[in-house]
């Protein structure tokens, strides 16, 4: 009599602590997949948000740039929150200054702790979900061992309990239940590349955000973009204190 094996023969013929490895398998998979599209999408938006930047220096006040920034890069970018929090930042301390406890930090350290705290709150959503692809990389694939071992031990007891040892019937249980190692590795695997590459891209965001950071510092911190002679410039990026190539980087925002 010919025996059929194959994915369904062993989901069939596995006990109930195949069936939850089989399920913890899946679950791991979802969740890796839910982080990898998710994530991957915010990266796919970055070429519209380096460009959103370039634009943010050549609006007129910086107000405009920062509302322009929302709308190109979304309300709940990076970017756009530290620019709107360093903004406010800078409003709050020229309006309350001598009213709460800021007042003892001058107009710089003010920013800049403001500056710190969003480039805080930045990292820690970027790298949200990243332990957890961490974990289902590293795991997963002794999860799929530890199905494959028990399922061949399963079937090594069936055989002798038949009492049939011939390489047909060996052959054909332990085969199905590599089907677990296969398992594990699939769902392992995206799991690493991800894990990887969304790291890599985090450290470039970072660096681009502090770089920002610094630009908003020079700018804010010299009193909102006011030339020598009182008048503001044609656009944010004509003025001494703001730009990516200011000398004034002695301000560390983000270590």
């Amino acid at each position: 009599m010919t025996t059929n094996y194959g994915i369904v023969n062993f989901w069939m013929n596995s006990d109930l602590t195949i069936h939850c490895v089989a399920l913890m398998l899946l679950l791991m998979s979802i969740l890796s997949w839910t982080q990898i599209i998710n994530k991957g999408y915010r990266f796919l938006q970055q070429k519209k948000i380096l460009n959103a930047l370039e634009n943010f220096w050549q609006e007129e006040t910086i107000s405009k740039a920062t509302a322009a920034l929302g709308r190109e890069t979304g309300h709940n970018n990076s970017f756009f929150n530290l620019a709107k929090q360093a903004v406010s930042a800078a409003e709050h301390f020229d309006e309350d200054k001598d009213t709460h406890i800021e007042h003892g930090l001058n107009r710089g350290e003010f920013i800049t702790r403001t500056l710190r705290q969003s480039i805080n709150r930045s990292t820690a959503r970027l790298e949200s979900g990243l332990t957890m692809l961490a974990s289902i990389g590293a795991i997963s694939p002794f999860v799929g061992l530890f199905g494959t071992v028990y399922g061949i031990y399963n079937a090594l007891v069936g055989i002798s309990q038949q009492g049939a040892a011939s390489l047909d019937k060996v052959s054909g249980p332990v085969g199905e239940a590599l089907i677990m190692t296969a398992a594990g590795l699939f769902v392992a695997i995206p799991a690493v590349l991800a894990y990887n590459a969304f790291v890599r891209l985090n450290r470039l965001e970072l660096m681009e955000l502090d770089g920002f950071a610094h630009d908003l510092y020079s700018y804010l911190n010299n009193g909102f973009g006011f030339n020598k002679k009182g008048g503001r410039s044609s656009h944010l990026g004509g003025t001494s204190g703001c730009a990516s190539n200011s000398e004034n980087r002695a301000m560390e925002v983000h270590k």
